[in-house]
């Protein structure tokens, strides 16, 4: 029997759902399919995302201010799907299974698009001296909305089940296992950049000079080839058994919780309480018992201890939940274990390092507004190139592909050598850098406009529209630094989440990495909007009004985003410090 147990990995299943076997599934092998397979969906994503304001607007007559909330709001719906893929991933199917399904809606969503742009008939007619302008509506509309919820639906699912797949095929009871997941989540972000770089070059220049139905095109037939490469590491994958609703656990505890604080009950109906739950029998309890301290290792068979109801004291941390287990419950239904109250407690403990990467993720998106604003009036020629204002991400990307690798090869080993411990730098460290370059990304935008402007005033050109004798190459500065931190802050969100989550939640958890982007970016909306309402008042011109950027006061607003990132990060400090990690190999 302890043979037949130490050959198979427990919890996981085959793609046949037959046992995994040590010796045949995960492994850096099958996580490299993964990274491949993100290549090509973020790519079939992208393309279409980072030239979408475009479409809308010259062929489906969008006004800008329309173009840019139907962008906006398709791309943080796509984010914030990665929740449901997520849920869907720990609830009732596997991650392999909800890519799968993923992939086929998302290839359905590009599919319509595609037809849509190749159709004259499916579109609106093209504007004229004779023909006013009129935007989609009826079926054309619907079509198109269709076509394009399906696709933030396929990539919501996808970014939701294919991080989490990707890093349960290693060996966490092993400082070479965790070292190698720590790597593959950096070599993750290597591969959004990847996908990245072609769709902001190759593809949008597709779509600018040969037309809107072979970008699509592309699209589509990207995340097709996806498909079967992810099929090809089929036979060694291992697949986490799906363990229910966490959405179920967290309310019952809740509620159970404000229900048992409510209703008066009598003490001695606690050791009662405590062993409402089924006990589990001998070889869970051999397999899988929970140490007495609270500290789980991070070896692959402990961590099946979360699925384990166990007999054990509350711990002392937000007490005011263990009312939901050491109170007679109001109902049967609400009946709580130790092991779902602790699991919520880790749940919770979580958010607030979630919630301050938010305004992070704010600043992050002025990389796809602003600054390509500011780029457009200045000199974006590089020799005899001319470089359009939109290919502007490329920056970022390329500083990410530099990055993710000195990284992992250079700094990480060196960290591990100075400090003498297994990560060199944790988690909270690596987030907290991503932070602390996201202010300084903003300062560095803030100086940087000081000088545009500065050199519009004195060449005379603050009224006109005209590019600036100030190349477009000092914006390289702010993109290096939003580069930098979208790259530690988004690896180190990713692994945080999957690490420390309950083992039943981990797909769930790390989905709320991409929500906490998605809310970054409406957070930049609200910001701008209430920014433009206070500032206005008064007969005072709003700092960002006008279709003149030099009439602007960006770089106010600039040292605004970096007094709130600056205050965000000391709230960060403040939840950082005192958190303390599960795993035993980061402590």
């Amino acid at each position: 029997m302890e043979k037949q147990l130490s050959s198979t990995w427990e919890g996981y299943v085959d793609w046949r759902g037959k046992p995994s076997l040590r010796a045949k599934h995960g492994g850096m092998l099958a996580a490299s399919f993964v990274l491949v397979v993100e290549i090509f969906e973020n790519l079939a994503y992208l393309a279409n995302a980072s030239n979408l304001v475009l479409y809308l607007t010259e062929y489906m007559h969008f006004t800008p201010s329309e173009s840019a909330n139907a962008v906006t709001n398709f791309m943080g719906t796509a984010f914030l799907l990665a929740l449901l893929g997520g849920f869907l991933s720990d609830a009732f199917f596997t991650t392999y299974q909800i890519y799968l399904i993923s992939a086929v809606i998302q290839f359905l969503g590009l599919v319509i698009l595609t037809v849509q742009a190749q159709s004259g008939s499916l579109k609106p007619p093209k504007c004229d001296l004779n023909m006013p302008c009129h935007q989609v509506h009826g079926a054309q509309a619907a079509m198109l909305f269709i076509g394009l919820y399906l696709v933030a639906l396929g990539v919501g699912g996808i970014k939701g089940s294919l991080p989490t797949h990707g890093a349960e095929q290693f060996d966490g009871n092993t400082p070479q296992g965790r070292k190698q997941r720590s790597t593959f989540f950096n070599y993750f972000v290597f591969s959004l950049a990847c996908g990245a770089l072609i769709a902001v070059t190759f593809v949008v220049w597709i779509e600018d000079n040969k037309g809107w139905q072979w970008g699509f095109g592309i699209s589509t037939l990207t995340i097709l080839l996806s498909i079967p490469i992810f099929l090809g590491g089929s036979r060694f994958y291992k697949n986490k058994i799906p363990l229910g609703s966490p959405l179920t656990t967290i309310s019952k505890v809740l509620i159970a919780s404000l229900l048992n604080t409510c209703m008066a009950r009598s003490s001695s109906n606690a050791i009662a309480s405590m062993s409402t739950s089924p006990t589990p029998n001998e070889e869970e309890i051999t397999t899988r018992n929970t140490p007495k301290n609270n500290t789980p290792s991070t070896s692959e068979d402990q961590e099946l201890q979360d699925t384990t109801i166990v007999s054990e004291s509350p711990s002392q941390s937000l007490k005011f939940l263990n009312r939901s287990v050491i109170n007679k419950p109001a109902f049967d239904v609400l009946k709580c274990s130790v092991q779902q109250l602790e699991e919520v407690k880790i749940v919770i403990k979580i958010l607030p390092i979630f919630a301050c990467t938010i305004i992070l993720n704010a600043c992050l998106a002025q990389l796809s507004t602003f600054s390509v604003q500011q780029a457009a009036t200045m000199d974006t020629k590089l020799g005899t190139l001319k470089v359009p204002p939109a290919s502007l991400p490329v920056f970022p990307v390329v500083f990410i592909m530099i990055i993710a690798p000195l990284y992992d090869h250079v700094i990480i080993p060196f960290a591990r050598r100075a400090t003498k411990s297994e990560t060199g730098v944790t988690h909270l460290q690596r987030i907290g850098v991503g932070l602390v370059l996201s202010i300084l990304a903003m300062a560095v935008a803030a100086l940087v406009e000081i000088k545009r402007k500065r050199v519009a005033t004195e060449t005379g050109r603050a009224g006109s529209e005209g590019p600036l004798p100030i190349s477009f190459l000092w914006i390289g500065f702010q993109y290096l630094f939003l580069g930098s931190a979208d790259l530690f802050s988004l690896a180190g969100l990713l692994e945080f989440f999957f690490t420390e989550a309950p083992f039943s939640m981990r797909s769930l958890a790390t989905s709320l990495s991409w929500a906490s982007l998605a809310m970054g970016y409406y957070l930049s909306t609200v910001i701008v909007s209430v920014v433009n309402g206070v500032t206005g008042v008064s007969k005072h011109k709003a700092w960002l009004s006008g279709s003149n950027l030099n009439d602007y006061h960006l770089e106010r607003f600039y040292w605004l985003m970096c007094l709130l990132s600056g205050l965000n990060f000391l709230h960060y400090l403040f939840w950082a410090r005192k958190y303390k990690y599960r795993s035993t190999a980061t402590n």
